[in-house]
Formats: C-alpha cells, structure tokens, sequence
C-alpha cells in the first residue's frame, strides 16, 4: 500500500522555526527575493538557510577537503622546480 504524504508527515515531522522583529526593510528585501525567485517567502528562507549554513554532512565534507589539501602541501618536491635554489643563488653571486 502506497504511503501517502500525511503518512510521511507524521512519521517524519519538521521543525518550524518562527522569527520575531525582524525589521520591515529586511522583510521587505525577502519579500521581493522570494517573488523574483517565483516562491514563498518559506520557501526563500529555507533556500537561504540551506545556501548558508553547512549541515554536518557539509562540515565533514569540507574538513576532508582541507585534509587532502594539507597532505598535499606537506609533500616535499623531488625536483627543485624552474628555479634555482637558494644555496645555488648564494654560490652564484660569492662567484662574482
């Protein structure tokens, strides 16, 4: 039998979240985000939120992100690269 969406709801609710004062000309600003964005102002907050605010999964995520970085900047170069080093600089300028 098909679950239908009063069943989902009732299995799984939602938080609501209710904002107080929140000044007219952010609200304002909202407003108009929402009708360009063709959605109700929920629907752009929710939007909002989730564009700014990392979950944990998120977190995780980029936290993996910046260990590979560093694991990748730790490593030693096996070859000087283009340019000289500093110890074949020095000896090149005490040979003048």
């Amino acid at each position: 039998m098909p679950r239908s969406t009063l069943d989902f709801a009732y299995v799984s609710p939602m938080a609501t979240l209710c904002v107080e004062n929140v000044p007219d000309d952010l609200y304002e600003a909202l407003r108009a985000a929402a009708q360009a964005n063709r959605k109700s102002i929920s629907a752009e907050v929710i939007a909002l939120l989730a564009e700014n605010i990392p979950t944990s999964a998120e977190l995780a995520r980029r936290k993996e992100v910046f260990a590979r970085a560093r694991k990748i900047r730790s490593r030693r170069s096996t070859a000087p690269g283009p340019f000289p080093t500093a110890e074949q600089m020095q000896r090149e300028d005490r040979a003048r």
